[in-house]
């Protein structure tokens, strides 16, 4: 190993200043092949120092800067306390009010049902189709035709007039916000602009050149209401029309019933769209109520089949048929012919689309002969077998009457009269009312009020008469005989039904009724009111008429054995009455009825039948009314499951020996 001294190391010599050199004069000379000395330089001459720039004092423009920075802030500051402190809530409503939309939420509407459940009219799943009209600007959309090109798109789709749609989406008001298009669309129509508008919206994103003219339609749920049954039961029902509103009958009647209570919902939206994210507030729709009618579906079916054959085959203008159930009161069936199609009114005549049952007026002819009997009876003025004389004419007044058909002078009972439905012989018997004939009018009169004539039914049906029936003291020369034979005096179907019914309660009358009772959307059942009743002629009266009744349909000499049920004792009347042309007000063409009701001894069931300007065959009442009548009252009678009282008819005598 070395080893380490630790002496400090010898210090190294720092070499000292260098000798000054000699001075050139005292070298020596140069030698051969030595450089030549370097001449001295010339000193340069001197020259002028260039100025220097003197810069101006910077604080003048940094005040000015910072005064403009200053009066920016202010402004700032002034604004932002505007916005959030002075206006702050004119400005939140106005912010909410952009943001946020309200739809109306429809309720749906109730269901009409027959007496046992069954749908007559009931309501589908629909869609409003709606649009934002801002959405269709040029702002929006960059283009100027947007309304155009939507329109004629949708214009086939909904049905519509392309104008009518453009219009909507290019309101006055450039504000708007929500416009409906169409109201309670299908399904199948809402799926169709939906798909369109995805296929436009997909083709956007590739071409830029396409624009979704469409972005700004939307859809709102809604309902539809339908009609199960077609044509059935459409004048009872009436329709429902574009705004959700009933259009005629029931759905006009009960609307506010049907109808139940809008709710609404209120949404943040961006871009026409709902924001999941931010809260809504909503007041659910409440359903409307379910309305159950008296109505039997299968006795309709069966009285609006029968009345449409026999109008199609005498080419009659109109019939109709009534069943109603005669202790109630309740209408079983109400038809009509021709009728129409509640779901489809684009096919319909307005002349068919209300109910004539109850807005048709007319003379009534021999089926009123029914109240001239019930008070000459109940007046006590002559019994079902008194003698009655009738003349092949009988001049009264300045005119001279005649029956239907010319004959050798008549000696017919009472009951006679009736069941071979004398006009003479009713002038007659009626005459005994009163002492005079101004005292008989009045007590006629008054009978004829109290069946109901010249009154509403009580059915509150949208658009019913009540009939015309003038005061006796104003009753013509003519009309004073006319009247007890069912001329010069109007009535409808529903008062003519009535009429019969009454005399098979026993005497006592029991308003209409079409409506059961309705159930509201908690599936609580509330009956109808009970009908009003009033008597009319007593019983005795009432059963005294039911056997005369049963004259006309029995006995040979009747004229309503067209009419006859076997098994069943039928009380009937036949009609035939002159016929007052609605469009010129003058007599054309004849009215004929059939009323009647079984069973005679135990009645149940009220059929009235009436045919208005028969042109082809028979004219007569019983002999195109009869057979609409035995048809609906068999097909009643077997429905309902009413037996035959298995009693034989007592046989009142129809004419005498002189």
């Amino acid at each position: 190993m070395t080893e380490v001294s630790d002496r400090e190391p010898p210090r190294r010599r720092v070499p000292g200043p260098a000798r000054p050199s000699r001075p050139v004069s005292a070298q020596r000379r140069p030698g051969p092949g030595a450089r030549p000395a370097r001449r001295p330089t010339a000193p340069a001459p001197r020259t002028a120092a260039p100025r220097a720039i003197r810069l101006g004092n910077p604080r003048p423009r940094l005040r000015m800067v910072g005064l403009a920075l200053t009066l920016v802030l202010i402004a700032f500051v002034v604004r932002l306390l505007q916005v959030q402190a002075v206006d702050a809530s004119a400005y939140t409503a106005k912010a909410e009010q952009n943001r946020y939309v309200g739809q109306v939420l429809a309720a749906e509407r109730g269901e009409i049902t027959d007496r046992a459940g069954v749908a007559f009219a009931t309501s589908v799943d629909a869609y409003d189709i709606t649009a934002d009209p801002t959405m269709f600007t040029r702002g929006q959309l960059k283009v100027d035709d947007a309304p155009e090109q939507a329109a004629a798109l949708l214009a086939p789709i909904l049905g519509q007039e392309q104008s009518a749609l453009v219009k909507k989406l290019r309101p006055k008001d450039a504000s708007l916000r929500y416009v409906k298009l169409a109201g309670r669309q299908t399904p199948q129509v809402w799926k169709q602009i939906k798909d369109l508008r995805s296929a436009l919206s997909t083709k956007a994103e590739t071409d830029k050149s396409t624009v979704n003219v469409l972005a700004g339609v939307f859809s709102v749920p809604s309902s539809k209401r339908v009609y199960p049954n077609g044509n059935l039961a459409a004048g009872i029902l009436g329709w429902v029309n574009a705004d959700g509103k009933g259009g005629g009958g029931v759905e006009q009647q009960l609307n506010a019933t049907l109808t139940g209570k809008d709710g609404k919902i209120r949404y943040a939206q961006s871009g026409g769209r709902q924001v999941p994210t931010v809260g809504s507030t909503e007041t659910p729709a409440v359903p409307g109520s379910d309305v159950e009618l008296t109505i039997d579906r299968d006795i309709q079916w069966a009285a609006q089949n029968a009345i449409t054959e026999q109008v199609k085959e005498s080419r009659a203008d109109r019939g109709y048929v009534i069943v109603q159930d005669n202790r109630t009161g309740e209408i079983l069936a109400m038809a009509n012919s021709p009728g129409f199609d509640p779901g489809d009114l684009s096919q319909a005549k307005s002349a068919d689309m209300g109910n004539a049952s109850v807005q048709d007026a007319y003379e009534p002819g021999s089926t009123a002969k029914v109240m001239s009997m019930a008070a000459v009876l109940e007046e006590n003025a002559a019994t079902p077998l008194t003698h009655v004389t009738v003349p092949n004419r009988l001049h009264r007044g300045d005119r001279l009457f005649q029956d239907d058909i010319d004959h050798a002078t008549w000696y017919l009972t009472l009951n006679g009269v009736l069941a071979k439905s004398s006009n003479i012989g009713t002038i007659l018997a009626t005459g005994q009312l009163g002492k005079t004939q101004a005292q008989a009018n009045q007590v006629l009169y008054s009978y004829l009020r109290k069946f109901g004539i010249g009154s509403h039914t009580g059915l509150g049906f949208p658009g019913e008469t009540k009939g015309i029936l003038a005061q006796p003291g104003k009753w013509s020369t003519s009309q004073q005989y006319t009247i007890p034979f069912g001329q010069g005096m109007s009535l409808n179907a529903l008062q003519a039904a009535s009429v019969y019914s009454t005399i098979a309660n026993g005497g006592v009358r029991v308003e209409p009724t079409l409506v059961r009772g309705t159930k509201g959307p908690d599936g609580r059942f509330t009956p109808a009111e009970a009908p009003a009743k009033t008597r009319v002629v007593s019983q005795k009266t009432a059963k005294t008429l039911a056997q005369m009744l049963e004259s006309v349909v029995d006995d040979q000499e009747g004229t309503g054995a067209k009419a006859r049920i076997p098994g069943y004792r039928v009380a009937g009347k036949t009609g035939t009455a002159n016929r007052v042309d609605p469009a010129t007000g003058t007599y054309k063409g004849y009215t004929s009825s059939f009323a009647g009701f079984a069973p005679a001894d135990n009645p149940r069931v009220t059929v009235y039948c009436a045919i208005q300007n028969a042109t082809e065959g028979s004219y007569f009442g019983g002999q195109i009314c009869g057979p609409v009548f035995k048809q609906v009252m068999e097909f009643a009678l077997k429905t309902l499951q009413i037996p035959p009282t298995g009693a034989k008819a007592a046989s009142l005598p129809v004419s005498f020996t002189p």
